[in-house]
């Protein structure tokens, strides 16, 4: 028998890299571009360079194993950081699963049949308000092989009438009742969290019948994507679930039901955003808090969490839509990647109203691509181990955690809603990321940052109104996409839009980039610019150009030190050639004439909103 020789470590002719050197090579960097003073420690880096995020949990320049957090334990053993199922359980791939909210039964079905002959393993009905009538479930179910897909319902108020429709059907097409998957998709206090109404219905009864006849289907589902459609951050999301999960523990097993029954009723849905180290974070963090609220009900075998990670309507915009497709694939990667047993991505076109099937198949075969071609789900936990990974996902449960014991001793999730405990914290939560999103520190692209104003958005059929009345519903581009439809108002039929004058000052090396950083920024509102001849920047050429212009609002563009020079002089002249409002492309100065000044890291939303008041766009 041969024995392979051993062989060398590919690094072992290099020393080994220590912190203390990053962090003298990092102040290195940061001295060159003048952020640090010289006299400032290598020990000082780290709380520099670390940041901070809406859950202020500390995320760190550099992870070592000096302070790791311990390892959670396999996957399919508590506390489940690391996935509900042992590695061998795991199937090849989660559950693809397919939203559709279609009112017209006979397009549903269409859908749905496209949608499972191509790779879709679930279907998630919307009935009721918002989604299918109840009356239709049959047709849009027509020629479903019910023993082989799952169906979870998601009815509202409706499933007084959307449950027993949906037992009726399974009966009447002598489905096997241990074949059925899915769920019932009951959630009475995310509908109250959703629209402000209560609304009551046999649950109990409805839990019976799972336990007894359909053993692969859930009752409950705890859609915390309401919590972050209101502007919630992950830990918020996950305490808000936490809560409503355990409401639903105690109304559960107060029907009778063993506790090991009753957390396995329960289906959890989460936003999963393009922001993937968040999302892992935010998904692993969940089955560690679930699988702890099991042990305090002395439950703990029974306390693998069932996630449905959901991508983001809060981060899909409508305007420049394609860049969606590049957010959803961030964000399934990252559920992928979290663990999530289910996972649906919305259709590129979500924003636009009923998606197309070319935006259906983009979506599903998101998934396809990431599964057969990745081999993303053949690892579990593939972030496991990771120091960063497994700090940022202690961090955030213990901050979830807080945040649901502060809703329990609140008196639980009902009583949380009832007296705006969780309206408030969500809105202060919405008012800091607005403040971001309105100073491009979250930037937008096609949207906030890179927008394309000449772009002609698909047209689609308009889908029928989402229940409101509670939390609101956000989505990040809403403040830019608002500017843009008002300025939209304003374009002529030739495509003439409002625009600003860009007063470039000195040749196109010393002026362009602040020239294009003032036009993206314009851009973003609606609002085109318009630029004089390269070499036209004497004061009374540049009057002149602006006035033949047609415009109303210039905006200096050039260098600090061709501003200290010649600023003053242009800004009166234009000003005296009948300018509203004169801008500076830079930081605030004392230049005479000039009005305000735009520049990275400043007010975009009230740049806008200035301009378009200073135009007369209404």
């Amino acid at each position: 028998m041969m024995v392979p020789s051993a062989e060398p470590r590919l690094a072992a002719d290099f020393p080994t890299a220590t912190a203390e050197q990053w962090r003298e090579l990092a102040l290195g960097v940061l001295r060159k571009i003048g952020r640090v003073d010289e006299d400032m420690p290598a020990e000082a880096v780290e709380a520099m360079l670390a940041w901070r995020g809406y859950d202020e949990v500390t995320v760190a320049p550099l992870y070592t194993a000096d302070g790791a957090t311990p390892l959670p334990g396999p996957p399919g053993l508590f506390p489940y950081t690391r996935g509900g199922r042992a590695a061998g359980a795991v199937p090849a791939g989660w559950d693809v699963r397919q939203r559709h909210a279609d009112p017209d039964p006979k397009v549903t079905a269409a859908a749905v049949l496209g949608d499972l002959e191509n790779g879709v393993t679930s279907l998630w009905l919307v009935l009721g308000e918002g989604g299918l009538p109840v009356a239709g479930l049959p047709a849009a179910l027509d020629g479903v092989y019910l023993d082989l897909a799952g169906v979870v319902l998601d009815a509202g108020t409706a499933a007084v009438e959307a449950v027993p429709a949906w037992f009726a059907l399974l009966a009447e097409r002598d489905v096997p009742a241990a074949a059925v998957r899915g769920s019932l998709g009951v959630d009475p206090l995310g509908w109250r969290a959703r629209t402000g109404r209560p609304w009551d219905g046999p649950i109990g009864e409805w839990a019976y019948r799972c336990v007894t006849e359909y053993p692969g289907l859930g009752t409950m589902t705890v859609d915390a994507t309401v919590h972050h459609d209101a502007g919630g951050s992950d830990a918020q999301e996950l305490g808000c679930a936490l809560a409503t999960g355990v409401a639903y523990l105690r109304e559960l097993t107060d029907a009778g039901l063993s506790v090991e029954a009753a957390l396995g009723l329960i289906e959890f849905r989460f936003a999963a955003t393009a922001d993937q180290f968040g999302t892992i974070a935010k998904l692993r963090a969940a089955r560690r808090t679930w699988a702890r609220v099991a042990q305090v009900c002395r439950a703990p075998e029974a306390g693998a969490q069932r996630q449905h990670a959901v991508t983001s309507s809060a981060m899909m915009t409508s305007r420049d839509p394609w860049v969606n497709i590049l957010r959803t694939t961030l964000a399934c990667f990252a559920a992928g990647v979290g663990g999530a047993d289910a996972v649906t991505v919305q259709p590129f076109d979500h924003c636009l109203g009923l998606p197309d099937g070319f935006a259906r198949r983009i979506a599903r075969n998101t998934q396809a691509l990431l599964i057969e071609e990745a081999s993303l789900s053949r690892v579990v936990d593939p972030a496991g181990g990771s120091w960063y990974v497994e700090r940022y996902t202690e961090d955030l449960a213990r901050t979830a955690w807080a945040w649901f014991t502060e809703i329990e001793r609140a008196g639980g999730m009902g009583k949380a809603l009832d007296s705006g405990l969780v309206a408030d914290r969500l809105a202060e939560t919405w008012a800091r990321r607005g403040d971001n999103l309105a100073h491009r520190r979250d930037p937008l692209t096609g949207v906030s940052e890179f927008p394309f104003l000449e772009e002609r958005l698909p047209v689609r059929p308009p889908a029928p109104p989402a229940p409101g009345g509670g939390l609101p519903g956000h989505r990040y581009a809403e403040v830019f996409e608002a500017l843009r439809d008002r300025a939209d108002t304003h374009t002529a039929a030739d495509g003439s839009r409002p625009v600003v004058f860009l007063a470039t000052l000195g040749p196109m090396a010393v002026h362009n980039a602040r020239a294009g950083f003032a036009a993206n920024l314009f851009a973003a509102g609606g609002i085109g610019t318009v630029r004089p001849p390269v070499g036209a920047d004497e004061p009374a050429r540049l009057a002149a150009e602006f006035t033949a212009s047609g415009a109303r609002v210039a905006c200096l563009c050039s260098s600090d030190r061709t501003y200290a020079e010649t600023a003053g002089p242009v800004a009166q002249a234009l000003s005296a050639a009948g300018a509203t409002r004169v801008w500076l492309a830079g930081r605030p100065a004392d230049h005479p004439g000039v009005d305000d000044y735009l520049y990275a890291g400043c007010d975009a939303v009230r740049v806008l909103a200035t301009t378009l008041d200073d135009l007369g766009v209404a």
